[in-house]
């Protein structure tokens, strides 16, 4: 366990360092120009900056609606937007990761029920084993007090206390 402490502590330090290192080497970079200004262009030009919603049909470059999640109709079909890639429009990436989301949720509903399933099955058998140790415990004693009763019975016979009726006194023999 400190091992994997060590290698995630050792990995933040790298990071951090990495990240003050390449803050002070860098310069503003200049602001992306507009979108509207690669319309007309390629997909991939368009693409080059993320804040760009690329429309087939019309070739024009367009400034993503940061306001909706999904860019309305009005602007430009669904399956004729692009977004991050040319090669995937924006209504298959929609669906696409909707699925792998629910797909993701599935998973992770199967994993801990699975875990509740094992937790209840290892209680399960604790209880049923802690039962049998108990009956196993109980059955010994039980012998145990046999035997005792059997020994000095015996004893009693052996120096004749024996007593035919067990509520009699002792002194009656």
């Amino acid at each position: 366990m400190s091992g994997v402490r060590g290698a995630s502590t050792a990995a933040f330090v790298f990071i951090f360092l990495g990240l003050c290192v390449t803050a002070e080497g860098q310069t503003p970079s200049p602001a992306p120009p507009p979108c509207a200004l690669r319309s007309n262009s390629s997909c991939d030009e368009c693409l080059q900056n993320v804040a760009c919603l690329w429309c087939e049909p019309t070739k024009l470059c367009i400034d993503y609606p940061v306001g909706k999640i999904v860019p309305p109709k009005s602007l430009c079909p669904l399956n004729d937007a692009r977004w991050g890639v040319c090669w995937v429009n924006f209504q298959i990436l929609i669906i696409t990761m909707s699925v792998l989301a629910v797909l993701i949720l599935i998973g992770i509903l199967v994993c801990c029920l699975c875990c509740c399933k094992c937790e209840r099955i290892g209680n399960k058998r604790e209880d049923a084993k802690a039962e049998r140790q108990t009956r196993m415990r109980k059955a010994r004693q039980k012998e145990r007090r046999t035997e005792m009763q059997m020994r000095h019975d015996e004893i009693r016979q052996k120096y004749g206390l024996a007593k035919n009726n067990p509520y009699a006194r002792m002194d009656d023999h």
